[in-house]
């Protein structure tokens, strides 16, 4: 479950993307209980440095990112900044409760005219995370793709169900498909503010 095998899936789905509004597209891949999906907001004035390196510093995502509880790097052999930073993030969610997480964040440079930055689970260092402190992801890939006029966002995420049972994996996971397209919408609001203050 690699970022780069990630971003293959997705960039066929960029150019059927509105250029005039957010719109969003999503897709199954692989029997897994939530769609793949990515949206893009046009119309913008992105400062393509800055909003990247705001995705990067991922230990100021608290305070800075809606949800995020906890987000600090966590020093291992993904770790080479500035081109890639691992870290471990908790976000607590409306109704659903605590995630968390071990990811890598990689700048992959310019795409088809984008500047992306994508992300991928750690799966072992994940595995090693504490259940009692927030389900932990059973997959975690996205991807920030960035322009002087628009951002995309792409995202397919689950928790794990032994993590949180049967009930509520099927809400969240059929909650997370419901909700994609408005989720994807504010994380790209929240980070271009971020990256303008």
């Amino acid at each position: 479950m690699s970022a780069a095998a990630f971003l293959d899936r997705v960039f066929p789905y960029v150019p059927r993307l509105s250029s005039s509004r957010f719109s969003f597209e999503a897709w199954t891949h692989a029997g897994r209980p939530t769609r793949e999906g990515v949206g893009v907001l046009p119309g913008l004035t992105v400062d393509v440095d800055r909003m990247a390196a705001c995705i990067m510093d991922v230990g100021a995502y608290r305070g800075n990112v809606d949800h995020v509880e906890e987000s600090r790097v966590a020093p291992g052999p993904e770790h080479q900044p500035p081109s890639a930073v691992r870290f471990y993030q908790r976000v607590k969610l409306p109704v659903l409760g605590a995630i968390h997480m071990e990811m890598v964040i990689r700048d992959f440079g310019e795409r088809d005219g984008w500047r992306v930055l994508g992300w991928e689970q750690l799966d072992a260092a994940t595995d090693r995370l504490d259940p009692k402190q927030g389900a932990r992801t059973e997959y975690n890939l996205g991807a920030w793709l960035l322009k002087a006029d628009a951002v995309g966002y792409a995202l397919a995420s689950a928790p794990r169900k032994k993590d949180v049972g049967r009930l509520k994996f099927a809400a969240m996971t059929k909650g997370a498909d419901a909700s994609a397209a408005s989720v994807v919408k504010a994380n790209i609001e929240g980070m271009l503010r971020w990256s303008q203050r």
